[in-house]
């Protein structure tokens, strides 16, 4: 009965298949079908299996007829004069190479653990793309026999460059036991003895697996290639496992290619962009510099490139991002559990990764765009040396034109470029040396009187040194400089250049000692020379009658040590724990303000000053930084996470504006400006959903803050020589729920998160001349209860993507005039409390379409195209609210930057 049934089915078909229990003998007509599609055929219809690169097949019809014929007679007759073979081992398995058959039965001596390597190296040769499919004997059943479980390790590696794969997740999937790869590339695992099947991840989504047969402790050393064919029945999505594994919270990873898949706003990949679709971070409003997490200001937020600290993270007022995406290579976001050998700021730590050359051809990838231009190259010098080297530049002055009219830009221009260097040296498997530098420049005039600047310039020399098998070491220095400076010639008389720079020279050593499977041990020290300029206004022109005035330089040293232990104490529970001690001290040559004991700051109870000699020490301030994270997981698919930490800040921003201005200057802790200090509670719980293509997350934090700055009313920060006389000591809280759902894989991938939070401030100087609202709460300047932000991308096919932004947040806080009054004869206006009002809401939608070129292999240059819309619903997002009298009256209007959509159009490609 069985066989008539197949043969009506088979009839149906067009082809049939004889029921034997011999060799399968195939009866049919295949005419005009893809190779892939007649593959997928024979599997239907047998016990076949196929193996093969798409792009070495998909050029090849297949056009025959059989009757009654095996598999070798068709496949003799599909690949005649192709240039293909093919090898079909005991499984029935069928593996189709170009050239040369591969082999597909092992030697006799294969299993002969003495030459077991050798064998290996020498079949991985002739195996290439399939090692997937073969078998690795791993260690010697005559070591340690009563153990029932052995330890597999290995180092994860890029096919394509050689380099190690930092976070790629290896899995097991039947006993679940997974982990991801270190810095170097490195996991381990412990399993039961016997057979198993080895699946590794890298961050771009790329998939390998290994089949093994554990015998004892052993390695076993992964290459994942891009071309891989990867089955299609098991997905792993590193982000997925690591939602829920990862035992540090309030950590948001994303990937470059991640980044990609965002709309290209103004046709240029922005990693900022990329952060700011995360829960618990936002910005007050388009062209701001910066951003704010869970609440905090933005020069609370530690910048590193590498290991440099990065002042100004943006271009042409936050419209770019200060970092050329080809030159990164992963980016971190720590806002809850901020590591150990973190510290410095308040809110959040940002690791942007630097990409170093390939060590195998001279490649480079760019782009042109009616805004911005890109080039990076990179590759080998020699055996030992690789190099990567990028630019950018702008010429979106026309840009411009598009704000609204009564800005009246007509004749500003915005221009900035920026350059990447990063050389990495193996001078032998233990050591190694990197060198990192970065330079920026931004100019632009708001009219051509006036030019402003401002620059980053960062160089970084490290060495990582392998001490042993469980001591890693890695020791750092450089140099971090952010100068601004404004020219104003207006009037030749009043002609001044005006101007402050922040240097700071650094030395790190960072530990890492992995004590046992059960303890990661971190410790190490930094240390930083500050070197600040506040300000200084000189004449410009020799018809210039401005007065030279130059505030006193300010200098400090940053001296930190710390110790963690990354704690395992079960498969359920891990915890990690750690402390910084952190030692400030401010020193001369400088001059300090005497005042009246316990009386407000006022120039009214100044009473004298005291001058100290060059490298005096004028202040000291010292203290601890706690921090403890622990995970507990429920199941394989969802677990629940709590943290604490506490943070120390000892360089401020003196900024009155709601975002960061090109005229805010820093300033270090003194006498009477005492470093911000603050701590976070929070908790959340991570699941996994649909076979972990989701992974949603839910955090609950709880923000505390001392020795915040803020402002009199009428302050003046700029060349302020007592500016303690204008600032107020405040206190901070701030609080929230964030929620994030979000899906890697499949046609359609994207993220969704909404952040509900709060964050207020108040006046905490005792005595003080002035309370800002009656020394109650009030919002600050970054307060925006409702912030959400979606992101989508759809692959139409291979070739073509569409992408989706929507964003939207709560207008920010503001201060109103709310009423005029006659004061001795004179008209005032009386104000609201501060921050009482806010502007209208935020909302934007962008639109994007990524066109790739062909993904042949053998081309000289691989291309594509990105298209789209920023602000597709032409919406006048207020940036300000403002006031000016028109006939004896207040009129509001509202500052919109950008109006009206705004199309892009960019030209990428790689080689």
């Amino acid at each position: 009965m069985k066989k008539y049934l197949l043969l009506i089915l088979a009839a149906c078909l067009f082809s049939g298949v004889k029921a034997q229990t011999s060799t399968p003998k195939f009866t049919g007509t295949y005419l005009g079908m893809s190779f892939e599609r007649f593959a997928e055929k024979i599997e239907s219809e047998s016990y076949y299996r196929f193996y093969f690169k798409k792009s070495e097949v998909d050029t090849i019809q297949v056009s025959l007829q059989a009757t009654d014929s095996d598999i070798r007679m068709i496949l003799n007759q599909v690949f005649a004069q192709t240039g293909l073979t093919y090898s079909i081992d005991s499984s029935h398995r069928i593996w189709v190479t170009k050239g040369k058959k591969i082999q597909v039965e092992f030697p006799k001596d294969y299993f002969q653990v003495q030459e077991r390597q050798d064998k290996l190296a020498k079949a991985g040769d002739s195996l290439g793309a399939f090692d997937k499919n073969k078998r690795f004997v791993i260690g010697s059943s005559a070591t340690n026999p009563q153990s029932k479980t052995a330890t597999l390790s290995g180092i994860v590696t890029s096919i394509e460059s050689g380099k190690p794969m930092t976070g790629a997740i290896v899995l097991e999937k039947v006993d679940y036991q997974q982990v991801a790869t270190d810095r170097n590339g490195s996991y381990q695992l412990i399993l039961p003895k016997g057979r198993h099947t080895i699946w590794v991840q890298n961050i771009g989504g790329f998939q390998e697996q290994r089949q093994i047969d554990l015998k004892g402790d052993g390695v076993l050393n992964m290459s994942i290639e891009e071309s891989i064919l990867s089955l299609d029945e098991v997905v792993i999505s590193s982000g997925a496992l690591s939602n829920v594994n990862k035992l540090d919270m309030g950590v948001q990873s994303i990937t470059i290619a991640e980044v990609k898949r965002l709309p290209a706003v103004m046709g240029e990949v922005d990693v900022l962009k990329g952060i700011l679709t995360m829960p618990g971070v936002n910005t007050v409003g388009e062209a701001t510099s910066g951003f704010n997490v869970r609440g905090g200001a933005a020069d609370q937020n530690l910048i590193l490139y590498g290991n440099s600290t990065v002042f100004n993270p943006t271009h042409a007022f936050g419209f770019f991002s200060a970092f050329n995406a080809d030159i990164v290579d992963a980016v971190e976001l720590y806002k809850g559990s901020v590591p150990v050998n973190y510290g410095g700021r308040l809110s959040s730590v940002l690791q942007v990764d630097p990409k170093f050359g390939r060590s195998d051809k001279i490649g480079g990838s760019g782009g042109i765009g009616i805004l911005t231009s890109r080039l990076s190259l990179d590759g080998p010098i020699g055996d030992k040396t690789t190099f990567m080297i990028g630019g950018r530049t702008t010429y979106s002055d026309w840009a411009l034109d598009l704000l609204e009219e009564e800005a009246d830009l007509n004749d500003s221009r915005i221009t900035f470029y920026d350059i990447n260097a990063n050389i990495q040296h193996t001078i032998n498997e233990q050591n190694t040396l990197e060198l990192t530098a970065y330079l920026s420049q931004d100019d632009f005039q708001f009219d051509p009187d006036t030019t402003y600047s401002y620059q980053n310039i960062n160089i970084a020399l490290g060495w990582k040194h392998f001490f042993n098998d469980e001591l890693e070491g890695r020791f750092t220095v450089g140099s971090d400089n952010y100068e601004f400076g404004i020219i104003g010639q207006e009037n030749p008389l009043n002609s001044f250049a005006f101007g402050f720079d922040v240097n700071q020279l650094f030395a790190k050593a960072d530990f890492e000692y992995r004590k046992s499977d059960r303890h990661i041990l971190n410790f190490g020290v930094h240390g930083i020379q500050y070197r600040l300029n506040p300000g200084r206004n000189q004449p410009y022109g020799p018809e210039s009658i401005v007065l030279d005035q130059e505030l006193d330089e300010e200098n400090a040293r940053e001296i930190s040590l710390y110790f963690g232990d990354e704690f395992t104490i079960s498969e359920k529970l891990s915890v990690s724990y750690g402390g910084r001690y952190m030692l400030y001290q401010l020193l001369g040559p400088a001059t300090v303000n005497l005042y009246v004991p316990d009386a407000p700051i006022t120039d009214s109870n100044l009473i004298g000053e005291e001058s100290y000699g060059d490298g005096k020490t004028i202040q000291t301030y010292h203290g601890p930084e706690f921090r403890v994270a622990a995970r507990y997981t429920l199941d394989n698919k969802s677990s629940v996470k709590a943290g604490f930490n506490t943070m120390r800040q000892n360089i401020h921003l003196l900024s009155n504006t709601s975002s960061i201005a090109p005229t805010d200057s820093w300033k270090l802790s003194d006498t009477y400006i005492r470093p911000q200090t603050g701590g976070q509670a929070s908790v959340g719980y991570y699941r996994n959903l649909a076979k972990n293509q989701l992974e949603f997350s839910t955090e609950v934090y709880y923000r505390y803050m001392a020795n915040l700055l803020d402002y009199r009313s009428g302050a003046n920060i700029v060349l302020n020589e007592s500016i303690e006389q204008d600032v107020l000591n405040s206190d901070g809280k701030a609080y929230g729920i964030e929620l994030l759902l979000k899906k890697n894989t499949g046609s359609l991938k994207g993220s969704l998160a909404y952040t509900n939070s709060r964050s207020l401030i108040k006046t905490s100087d005792e005595p003080s001349i002035e309370k800002i609202n009656d020394g109650e709460y009030y919002s600050s300047n970054f307060d925006q209860p409702h912030h959400l932000v979606l992101t989508a991308n759809y692959e139409l096919n291979k070739r073509v993507n569409t992408s989706l932004g929507v964003n939207y947040s709560t207008g920010r806080p503001i201060t109103l005039p709310i009423s005029k009054f006659d004061y001795a004869g004179s008209e005032r206006v009386y104000f609201s409390e501060r921050n009482s009002y806010r502007i209208p809401d935020y909302f934007r939608v962008d639109f994007s379409i990524n066109i790739e070129g062909s993904h042949k292999i053998k081309k000289l240059a691989h291309s594509s195209w990105s298209l789209g819309v920023y602000n597709v619903l032409g919406r006048s997002n207020p940036y300000s609210v403002y006031y000016t009298p028109v006939q004896g009256q207040l009129r509001g209007y509202q500052l919109s930057i950008f109006a009206q959509p705004i199309p892009f159009i960019t030209y990428n490609f790689r080689f």
